[in-house]
């Protein structure tokens, strides 16, 4: 039950009934927050400090130094607690029309390298790289600049036996799909350095990448049987629960990667005709699929009894915690999928967030969907995309299989 010391100032009131029409903590962290949000107006008293302008990341952190130095407890837990509760302290108080200050989160930190930002400016206006791309390169780099570092060689006297070496050691360490492409950011940034004057000589075409050859391995899939354990498995009395039931279910049954369900809106679905729009990254190809009575079920719960009341984003998956943003991400898909799938006992070599779409594809051919179907489903632009399923469609490829003459 609600902090009694709390129940004289009505705000705390108004505050829970937010907290509890968001239906995303318990009566217990309501509780534990009501607590730390008192003893911070106390703090800001006794200090003599604006409470409003202290409900800031900066403030809290203040607040948590002071309350762990005078009680003795563990700075990091003080933070981490502090934290939560004055987040979501303050979006209340938002939400209900209050005036607070920006949290003031961290942002990202600049590159401090003159020559990185360079290279990002040429990447994004020569090469035409997107973001998406330019951040992944830049890490690379970074991570080729740091072994220069312990040869203690500047990047204008790097030699090819230093690439070699860098290389050897990045594919004893990561998958060959993911040295060669760290092998193609090594030619993008030995490219630039040659035009920009920095290196005499064009290095990028003596960067030898590991061979990976197109659907040499089939894709990663699971039993269609794993997918419903993991379905089966998930807390739906939770509001956290109905929405990844409702993200799981759309992926299997629609065959839909990361980034698309992340990008779905509450726009996106038609109610009236039972379709929803959806927008592949990739191609930008938009198409409409029938909103399957499955997944009408388990996405009107969701809205009714799950997503947050007050996010402040269209988007239709968002996060349980303030500020209640679109899932960032495919690591946040990937750790919704594996936190279900340990839970249902499934245990698999590989789970990530394309696992569900090879297996919805290699079920519909097992079912005996036509492959030119799957693959405008999944958006393929070349049969060839769908032609690999075939090769882990193993229960339609044994019952085709003809009879070996004795």
């Amino acid at each position: 039950m609600p902090n009694i010391a709390c129940q004289s100032d009505p705000i705390f009131s108004e505050v829970e009934r937010v907290w509890r029409d968001n239906r995303c903590l318990t009566s217990s962290s309501i509780d534990i927050y009501q607590r730390w949000v008192k003893r911070f107006k106390t703090y800001c008293r006794n200090k003599n400090l604006d409470e409003s302008s202290q409900l800031t990341l900066i403030g809290a952190l203040a607040f948590s130094r002071h309350y762990a130095r005078n009680h003795d407890i563990l700075l990091e837990n003080a933070v981490g607690i502090a934290r939560s509760s004055l987040i979501s302290w303050s979006y209340a108080l938002q939400s209900l029309g209050k005036s607070v200050p920006p949290w003031d989160e961290p942002v990202a930190p600049r590159l401090r390298s003159k020559m990185l930002q360079q290279y990002v400016q040429y990447m994004r206006e020569v090469r035409g790289n997107p973001p998406i791309t330019t951040d992944k390169k830049v890490k690379h780099i970074q991570s080729f600049l740091a072994f220069l570092r312990t040869k203690r060689r500047k990047p204008q006297r790097m030699r090819l036996q230093d690439i070699d070496e860098f290389i050897i050691a990045c594919s004893q360490r990561y998958a060959r799909t993911t040295t060669a492409d760290i092998c193609s950011s090594l030619r993008c940034f030995t490219r630039f350095l040659h035009v920009s004057g920095e290196l005499p000589f064009d290095l990028a075409r003596s960067i030898c990448a590991p061979k990976v050859r197109e659907y040499e391995r089939p894709h990663r899939t699971l039993p269609w049987d794993d997918v419903r354990r993991i379905l089966q498995a998930i807390d739906r009395q939770r509001a956290c629960g109905r929405r990844d039931y409702a993200l799981l279910l759309m992926m299997s049954m629609y065959g839909l990667g990361a980034a698309e369900v992340i990008a779905l809106t509450l726009d996106d679905i038609d109610w009236t005709a039972a379709t929803l729009h959806v927008l592949r990254p990739k191609t930008g190809v938009e198409y409409l699929l029938p909103l399957m009575p499955s997944i009408a079920r388990a996405l009107a719960s969701y809205l009714r009894d799950g997503r947050p009341v007050n996010a402040r984003t269209r988007h239709l998956f968002v996060t349980m915690r303030v500020p209640h943003q679109s899932l960032s991400s495919s690591v946040t898909i990937r750790h919704i999928l594996q936190t279900h799938a340990h839970r249902a006992g499934i245990k698999a070599d590989y789970l990530g967030t394309h696992v569900l779409r090879h297996t919805h594809a290699c079920r519909q051919l097992e079912l005996g969907t036509q492959p030119k179907l799957i693959g405008d489903i999944l958006g393929h632009r070349d049969p060839k995309s769908t032609s690999a399923y075939l090769r882990v469609a193993k229960e339609r490829l044994r019952a085709i299989a003809l009879p070996v003459p004795s």
